[in-house]
């Protein structure tokens, strides 16, 4: 594991079920390289990393003979650690983040807080159980595993949609976009932790 000044983590995260890197930038252009064995879920990671402007690797091998639970789960699991890392102290970031993002029929809205505190509130009535080889459960263990270990408390909410596929896009894209909006630096609160307690 490593981390670099310019908001950059490295993190390996091995058990008998996956074998995962993440690397994260925290200030890229939107660049990745993903490589999951699951087709829609490296799509929905692409979204992070373009709309988020993250730069972001991710190569995982789990337990695909089983399902898809493992490897979803430990890669959120694996990129909360490193976004962990990559933050730092969080002096000088804008601390909380939203974002509303529509895709045809479908809108959802996502609210991070980097609080130090992990809390998931998701609420995303898939209609659909299946999006090609992703099971659509396994977004909520993405998510909680994130969070967990991110330290963010996170509310997402689908507020239309009748295509899981979209449903699950607008979900990833207003997720990266709050990402985007929370740990951009504020030129107000330079070397601030945004927090009344002095640390978060």
């Amino acid at each position: 594991m490593s981390q670099t000044p310019n908001r950059a983590a490295e993190v390996r995260r091995d058990t008998k079920e996956t074998q995962i890197r993440v690397r994260v930038d925290l200030d890229g252009t939107g660049a990745a390289k993903l490589s999951t064995g699951i087709g829609f879920f490296d799509h929905m990671l692409d979204q992070i990393a373009r709309h988020g402007l993250i730069d972001l690797e991710i190569e995982a091998q789990g337990d695909l003979h089983i399902d898809g639970h493992h490897t979803v789960e430990d890669v959120g699991i694996t990129l909360g650690m490193a976004f962990a890392q990559a933050v730092g102290d969080k002096k000088g970031i804008t601390r909380y983040g939203h974002s509303y993002v529509p895709l045809d029929e479908a809108l959802s809205r996502v609210v991070v807080d980097f609080s130090g505190r992990p809390g998931l509130h998701m609420h995303v009535p898939f209609k659909a159980g299946m999006i090609g080889g992703f099971d659509t459960q396994l977004a909520y263990e993405f998510f909680q595993g994130f969070s967990n270990h991110a330290l963010v408390t996170l509310h997402i909410d689908n507020l239309k949609g009748d295509n899981a596929h979209h449903q699950c896009e607008t979900v990833f894209k207003a997720f990266a976009r709050a990402l985007r909006m929370a740990l951009t630096p504020d030129p107000r609160s330079a070397g601030v932790i945004p927090s009344t307690k002095g640390s978060l």
